[in-house]
């Protein structure tokens, strides 16, 4: 590959690395499993919704865990 085609490097600065660890170290991940076909599924209503799949899989938690409570408060 001739130098005129090759890609510029994209290395982060160590300003960059450690801004980016003091942000990912408010966080943990939790891993789902699905089918390929329903992450394909989430995504699209994600993106339908103007989230990504994180914000809207967030969304459906927090949800989810509100209509629990009302309904455990309502028995």
């Amino acid at each position: 590959m001739s130098e005129e085609n090759k890609k510029p490097s994209r290395r982060l600065t160590q300003a960059r690395r450690e801004a980016n660890a003091r942000y990912n170290s408010k966080f943990v991940e939790v891993k789902v499993r699905m089918t390929p076909e329903h992450r394909t599924e989430v995504q699209e209503h994600a993106a339908s919704m103007d989230e990504s799949a994180t914000q809207f899989i967030n969304r459906a938690i927090n949800e989810t865990i509100e209509r629990d409570r009302q309904n455990k408060e309502a028995k």
